[in-house]
């Protein structure tokens, strides 16, 4: 490891590469890793030794290198401005968009979603407002399902426009859900409602929290990594928030 570099520019070695990382210490009892689309960052305690840092690193080799290379494949956010021609994720299949002059609307035709739009509205005011439209359907329910798993009332759902936070949970005890999960499929969306209402629960990230999340969804670890992947695909809608 070059402990000579700044603090925000470190290196080592992990299977013959050399792997760049941002590294922080902070007040915490443990060591951990984030890699994402910007690259690796490790947070370790404010007086870790360097040799167990390191050792940390060699221990999690393969994961890191495996990490990192799927977020290399990882395709790069495309910009949507609702041109007929150009394609849009809905509920994790991807659909043609085509574009025409009427009422406004928007219908599922196939492959195809065919947005409907005046001639004094942009058809992307009106797709977005579809979108919108379709998340809180889709979403409404499952929160009602897993409220009723955990036997508590279902909480006052409503759509938040957050481009990387997919949920949140207040102390009021109503949850908000970024409108853009009507991208992904229905099982990742899955993982962050059933995340959500477990804070109902425990408004924490304490053990007893990631166990209510482990019961009302197993596999939230696998999924939690797949909708981070999916997540840096997702497209840009020109012109929203």
């Amino acid at each position: 490891m070059d402990r000579r570099a700044a603090e925000d520019a470190l290196l080592i070695e992990l299977g013959g590469r050399s792997v760049p990382f941002r590294f922080a210490r902070r007040r915490r009892r443990t060591l951990g890793i984030t890699i994402d689309a910007s690259g690796m960052r490790v947070a370790a305690p404010l007086r870790a030794p360097w040799r167990e840092i390191e050792a940390f690193l060699r221990d999690k080799e393969r994961w890191i290198l495996s990490r990192l290379d799927e977020w290399a494949r990882a395709p790069r956010p495309p910009v949507v401005r609702c041109a007929t021609g150009e394609s849009l994720p809905l509920l994790g299949a991807a659909l043609a968009l085509e574009v025409r002059a009427g009422r406004a609307g928007v219908e599922r035709d196939g492959a195809r979603l065919v947005v409907s739009a005046p001639l004094r509205r942009r058809p992307l005011e009106v797709l977005v407002a579809w979108l919108k439209r379709t998340a809180l359907e889709a979403l409404h329910p499952r929160i009602e399902h897993f409220a009723a798993r955990l036997g508590v009332p279902a909480p006052r759902l409503a759509l938040s426009n957050a481009g990387t936070q997919w949920g949140l949970c207040t102390a009021a005890g109503a949850v908000r859900l970024s409108w853009r999960l009507v991208h992904v499929e229905p099982r990742l969306a899955d993982y962050v409602v059933a995340h959500e209402v477990a804070h109902l629960v425990e408004l924490n990230h304490s053990r007893r929290f990631w166990r209510l999340v482990a019961a009302l969804y197993p596999g939230w670890r696998e999924a939690r990594g797949e909708l981070e992947l999916a997540a840096a695909g997702l497209p840009i809608l020109k012109g929203t928030p």
